[in-house]
């Protein structure tokens, strides 16, 4: 079995990501592809996508999101992530079980005792007229009902995992900063949640299997596992294994992938890419060692946004009305901060409307 080593993977990476080279194609796709970004920050994915899609408007992805193109939802690892409505409506079903076991995994005292079928079909129609909710709003709405949990738990408990709501905009518009208002996913949609598949089947299991691998692979299933967060995908792994083909990595772990997924040869040039907080391209895998390296793994949870060198982690950013900071984590070389440079004049630009390119790299880390 062939072994791929960490800039082999790295390659890989950056090509699935749309990193190695920035795509010309249209923002829903971008995020169809990337089976959706992590968005609890609401303005972080519109780097992400600058970073990954030639000549990307930002306009184009609010107007994706006030034409119910895409949705803002709780989905993979009980996160926000921003994802196509297609998507929203086929995944939700099959998440129902993982959100709702994360969301009893922080409120499991205060919830105890409570019937969550009960509480959903409570939740469900107070939504279905169709007024906006905040989180608050609506647990003070049955809190007579369930004064025990209190709002907190009460108001996560259904709208992060019982009933399938989307964040309604303005939030995630480009430039804006509004509260969460909640409504049915199926309402702001107009169409139904796709049904859970009869027992004995993963239709929507296997899917993502395939679309995971197209965003992501080679990996294993433990990656998989850490970018959705459901448990029960080996399964649908084994029943797509005649599609797909395995390798292993330097530690004699089994990676599965496509068999016509781009591996690019291990010594591509890979540009300089600034990604947001919270980007998939690190929280996508369990063993994010292929591009980041260990010492600075926790970067990746903490919401720093970073800087990939050579196509790995190698500075964090951040960026002023007027300036993008880069604060390197290693020592760079003359080539490297002027292609870091120019990167972060662009992102600068992007950022000001072309008000100011400056940028600042702080000196490097011995």
């Amino acid at each position: 079995m062939t072994v791929l080593d960490s800039r082999a993977l790295n390659r890989a990476t950056l090509a699935r990501q749309l990193l190695l080279d920035r795509a010309d194609m249209p923002v829903l796709d971008a995020v169809a592809h990337l089976g959706g970004l992590q968005a609890q920050e609401p303005q972080e994915p519109f780097v992400g996508l600058w970073s990954r899609v030639r000549g990307f408007d930002p306009a184009a992805l609010s107007d994706l999101l006030t034409g119910r193109g895409v949705v803002r939802m709780h989905l993979m690892r009980r996160t926000v992530h921003l994802v196509t409505a297609d998507d929203a409506l086929a995944w939700r079903a099959r998440h129902d079980g993982m959100l709702r076991q994360r969301v009893l995994g922080a409120y499991r005292s205060e919830l105890a005792g409570v019937d969550l079928d009960e509480l959903a079909a409570a939740g469900r129609e107070v939504l279905a007229d169709g007024e906006p909710r905040s989180m608050s709003g609506l647990a003070r709405t049955l809190a007579d009902r369930w004064p025990a949990p209190g709002p907190r738990a009460l108001g996560e408990m259904l709208l992060a995992a019982l009933v399938p709501v989307v964040q309604l905009p303005p939030r995630g518009l480009w430039r804006t900063t509004a509260g969460v208002r909640n409504v049915l996913l199926s309402s702001w949609l107009g169409r139904e949640i796709d049904a859970p598949a009869p027992p004995g089947c993963d239709p929507v299991g296997e899917a993502l299997v395939r679309r995971y691998l197209a965003a992501f692979g080679p990996a294993s299933t433990a990656d998989l596992r850490a970018w959705c967060g459901l448990a029960g995908l080996p399964a649908a792994v084994a029943a797509i294994r005649d599609e797909l083909v395995a390798f292993r990595d330097e530690r004699g772990r089994r990676l599965w992938d496509l068999p016509d997924a781009p591996r690019p040869d291990p010594d591509t040039p890979a540009p300089v890419r600034f990604l947001p907080a919270f980007d998939n391209a690190l929280l996508g895998y369990d063993d994010r060692s292929r591009i980041v390296d260990d010492a600075h793994r926790g970067l990746s949870v903490a919401g720093a946004r970073v800087v990939l060198v050579d196509g790995r982690v190698a500075a964090t950013w951040s960026g002023t009305a007027d300036t993008v900071l880069v604060t390197p984590l290693r020592r760079l070389s003359r080539a490297e901060r002027a292609a870091v440079a120019e990167q972060g004049r662009a992102l600068a630009s992007f950022l000001s409307d072309d008000d100011s390119d400056r940028v600042r790299i702080a000196a490097s880390t011995p």
